[in-house]
């Protein structure tokens, strides 16, 4: 049997303490930590108290707290309360974001941009 590469967590589910996973994840549910993983899918109606680290994130619910991802997509319905760094950035029209955009620069510190969307 080969082992998973994708994983959901329902809207039933709450996690207390960080998340760390080599496989893509999907969020339903909350989490109350750190989430680590190499792509990201968040459902409209769950909660992240903690970073986000991911190459690819795709953001619809609330996060509250730093994210840093290479290809970062903010749908309409996120609610993001931290500072966020990128590579490539998305926002549609209607996301509320309270907190820094600085692009993600190897070895530089960023041009750090205030920005307060809604």
């Amino acid at each position: 049997m080969a082992a998973s590469t994708f994983s959901v967590f329902g809207t039933d589910i709450r996690i207390t303490g960080n998340v760390h996973a080599s496989a893509d994840l999907h969020i339903d549910g909350h989490v109350e930590g750190d989430v680590t993983c190499t792509s990201l899918v968040q459902g409209e109606g769950s909660e992240i108290q903690g970073a986000v680290k991911a190459e690819t994130a795709r953001l619809s619910g609330t996060v509250r707290g730093t994210i840093n991802a290479r290809d970062l997509v903010i749908l309409k319905s996120a609610r993001i309360h931290g500072d966020v760094h990128y590579d490539s950035l998305t926002i549609e029209q209607g996301a509320q974001v309270d907190g820094r955009f600085a692009p993600r620069v190897a070895g530089e510190d960023a041009t750090v941009v205030n920005f307060a969307a809604s």
